[in-house]
């Protein structure tokens, strides 16, 4: 192993190791450095051969979030051409993540209005970004206004989001009828969406 492979494979044991010391009770504000070092099997000393302290790591921890959803809407596209249902394969694939990646999903939620500026305006882009590629994503699918897909996908995006937070510490009977809720939940929000674009185009014509 070359010594760039070994400074990346130390990286991701620190990103991976922060990550798995956040839980329902520990935020990332209060992890503490020689903890997260411990978790990552290194010197609390080498900590700072990639990070220039716990901020830095912290933001990066909220751009592998935002890259792990984005990689989400990717996965529920490739799941939508197989099994045709676009609302329902979305919202499945979405809390199969919150459930099996729920300490990424806490973060957001926690540094989404925490007390840094530095980590809300980073989520802030992060969930912008997601939003974007949903709005792509609906205007393609639906051939409507770029606008109109924007601010829809803005709606889906909160209502998913706190669909995903009431399923956090759910139970699995509880996490299917939030499951389920949301489903419709998208399904009257898209249908209004539809009907509300139909009755623009004949007030325009």
């Amino acid at each position: 192993m070359t010594r760039a492979q070994q400074k990346e494979k130390t990286r991701r044991a620190i990103i991976d190791a922060a990550f798995q010391q956040l839980s329902a009770d520990k935020g990332y504000s209060s992890l503490s450095l020689r903890e997260v070092a411990r978790e990552a099997g290194i010197a609390p000393t080498s900590f700072y051969r990639h990070f220039t302290d716990m901020d830095e790591l912290g933001l990066t921890l909220v751009d592998e979030a935002g890259l792990m959803l984005r990689q989400l809407l990717r996965q529920a596209r490739h799941r939508i051409e197989s099994n045709g249902s676009v609302i329902r394969t979305s919202i499945e694939t979405f809390m199969e993540f919150v459930t099996g990646h729920s300490n990424v999903f806490r973060l957001l939620l926690r540094e989404r209005s925490g007390t840094s500026a530095a980590f809300r305006s980073a989520v802030a882009r992060e969930i912008y970004h997601f939003g974007a590629e949903l709005a792509d994503y609906l205007r393609k699918e639906t051939d409507c206004p770029a606008e109109r897909a924007q601010m829809q996908a803005e709606a889906m995006v909160i209502l998913v989001f706190h669909a995903g937070a009431d399923a956090l510490d759910a139970t699995a009977e509880q996490r299917k009828q939030i499951t389920q809720r949301t489903i419709m939940q998208l399904r009257w929000m898209a249908h209004g969406a539809a009907s509300y674009g139909r009755k623009t185009q004949l007030s325009q014509n």
